[in-house]
């Protein structure tokens, strides 16, 4: 199995993209709004991921986060909010938001389930700055750490409840970043003792399965490599100072943030310590270079991958859709 998370190109698989997955036997797979049209679709695409892969707990992600990052949504599926709605609410009453970003979680764990999707790249643990990118700020549960961690916990609570594994990202923060990674390198001058406060988030909830890190910068860490690619970072900082065990998985490495082929980018970012690549375009070239170069998951990643899955091993998702959203709603009307 080696250590890489696919994009598909279309609505189901293609011949040639059947054959490059059964060679290489990725990790996992990403979908994004291409690979969805309604239920029936996506359900025969996930089963047909299921079945080449041999596995039937094989990681399948999405980024159904609410607002502008919802690969599934209307007319088929309802539109959801994004995170600032919950951190408006937590602003006047807390719990009501804790419990109304925990149904949120829920109610999507289980329109994915459904479809069997069963891992979310989601919470977002970033916390906003006043001049943080729009990339991040209009999707981030606040700019408190204490309260982002609250509800951070609460989505990964409830996308559990639903059958789905929580992917916490970007660590080690990316909340300081000034421009979007999908188009810029960004970096950040904070000191050390300025950047615990974008650790905490991602320090509190140290114990997820699953993370996810940042194409950034930090010159208090390493001026040289992005997170991403800097052993220094996700030793000492995303292992060390947070305390994160979880598998720990790259952010796409198509970003215009990092440099170099897309084998070369996957191949250094193992280098660094990740324990998986994100490759999310579905190109087949990109692929083939990555199977080539990149060896086979190493035990240790194997061992997080296994204990991050079977955090929703046998759950069986029996709560109503419509009242978790009713409870939702009802909770963000008090605003």
């Amino acid at each position: 199995m080696k250590p890489v998370i696919y994009g598909l190109s279309g609505l189901a698989l293609t011949d040639d993209e059947r054959a490059l997955y059964r060679d290489a036997d990725p990790c996992g797979y990403i979908l994004f709004k291409r690979n969805v049209a309604d239920r029936a679709q996506l359900r025969a695409l996930t089963d047909s991921l299921r079945e080449l892969s041999g596995r039937d707990d094989v990681p399948i992600l999405i980024d159904q986060e609410g607002g502008k990052v919802q690969r599934m949504g209307p007319p088929e599926w309802p539109d959801f909010p994004a995170g600032p709605a919950f951190d408006a609410l937590y602003e006047i009453a807390p719990v009501s938001a804790i419990e109304a970003v925990r149904a949120h979680a829920h109610a999507t764990a289980l329109m994915l389930n459904e479809v069997g999707i069963n891992t979310d790249c989601w919470p977002l643990l970033d916390v906003n700055q006043p001049d943080t990118t729009e990339a991040i700020s209009i999707r981030a549960l606040g700019s408190e750490p204490m309260r982002v961690a609250a509800m951070g916990r609460a989505i990964l609570e409830g996308l559990r409840s639903g059958g789905v594994v929580g992917v916490v990202k970007h660590m080690p923060g990316h909340g300081r970043a000034k421009v979007d990674t999908h188009h810029h390198l960004p970096t950040v001058t904070a000191s050390d003792a300025e950047l615990e406060v974008d650790i905490e988030p991602f320090r509190t909830l140290a114990d997820a399965p699953m993370g996810m890190t940042s194409h950034i910068v930090f010159e208090a860490w390493d001026q040289e490599r992005p997170a991403t690619l800097s052993p220094i970072v996700v030793e000492q900082v995303i292992r060390g100072k947070i305390g994160f065990d979880g598998l720990l998985m790259t952010d796409d490495i198509d970003m215009k943030a990092l440099s170099g082929t897309a084998g070369e980018k996957a191949a250094g970012a193992i280098a660094a310590g990740c324990d998986l690549v994100l490759d999310c375009w579905g190109r087949m070239d990109e692929m083939a270079e990555i199977a080539t170069l990149l060896g086979d998951m190493p035990a240790k990643s194997v061992e997080r991958l296994d204990r991050a899955m079977a955090t929703v091993k046998g759950v069986t998702p029996e709560a109503d859709f419509d009242e978790l959203i009713a409870k939702r709603d009802s909770l963000l009307a008090l605003v």
